[in-house]
């Protein structure tokens, strides 16, 4: 029997990585931080924002909703766990070329669409 999405949405943990998406539309790659029983709290991999979501429902007070925790690929996983780092690092007055997407950060983020999109949590039940 297929997990539940309140079921994969307890799985996550610190240091896992998932996709949630804005009521806009954007999507948020985002590295859980920390958890307790009821919220789960994550880091915007790319623009460093803290987020708070309900580990119940996957949802934020703003309505942002985790869409899929499926695990990345090992590398895929780490380019993106160096991105966060690099960008933790951000500072605008240092040479921009220090901040450009190297290739395999390119590829990290193409490749993410497509599979989370074919990875969703099921609906609520």
């Amino acid at each position: 029997m297929p997990a539940n999405r309140k079921a994969l949405l307890a799985k996550l943990d610190v240091g896992n990585i998932f996709h949630a998406e804005a009521p806009n539309g954007a999507s948020l790659i985002c590295l859980v931080t920390s958890v307790d029983e009821t919220t789960l709290q994550a880091r915007r991999i790319t623009s460093q924002d803290d987020l708070v979501f309900n580990r119940q429902n996957g949802l934020t007070q703003d309505g942002d909703a985790i869409d899929s925790v499926e695990p990345l690929p090992d590398e895929i996983h780490a380019t993106f766990l160096e991105l966060d780092r690099k960008y933790q690092t951000y500072n605008p007055e240092q040479a921009p070329e220090q901040f450009r997407l190297t290739e395999a950060e390119r590829k990290a983020l193409r490749f993410i669409g497509p599979y989370y999109s074919s990875n969703l949590l099921p609906p609520e039940s």
